[in-house]
This record gives C-alpha cells, structure tokens and sequence, in this order.
C-alpha cells in the first residue's frame, strides 16, 4: 500500500470516532447516563438506534443512486 492511502484510512476511521462520539453526545445532550434518569436514558438509546438507521438509509440511497 502506499503512504496516501493509509493516511486516507487512517483519517477515516478517526472522523468516524468523532462522528458517533458526536452523534452519541447529542443523542444524551450532554449527560452522563449515570445522571439521567431510566426514562432518559430509554429516549436517548431509541435516538441512537435512529440515527443508526438514518445513517444505513443513507448508505443504501447513496449505493443505489452510483
């Protein structure tokens, strides 16, 4: 391999971090979850999973419209 494509790679997988430590960030605003109560906790889990799903829509749109 040479040096661009595993700096690509790299970049990728750290933007990818940032991207679901962000998206998990926002989905508890800014809480711990030992702070939140179970109701809380419940809503920031299923915003979780949706913006899970979002994001594989996304992917499928994007692989079906090449």
């Amino acid at each position: 391999m040479n040096l661009n494509r595993l700096i690509n790679m790299g970049l990728r997988m750290l933007v990818r971090k940032g991207m679901n430590a962000g998206i998990d960030m926002a989905a508890r605003r800014g809480r711990k979850p030992e702070e939140m109560t179970q109701a809380e906790r419940q809503n920031a889990q299923k915003a979780k999973q949706t913006t899970h799903q979002a994001r594989r829509g996304m992917n499928i749109v994007r692989r079906l419209m090449r």
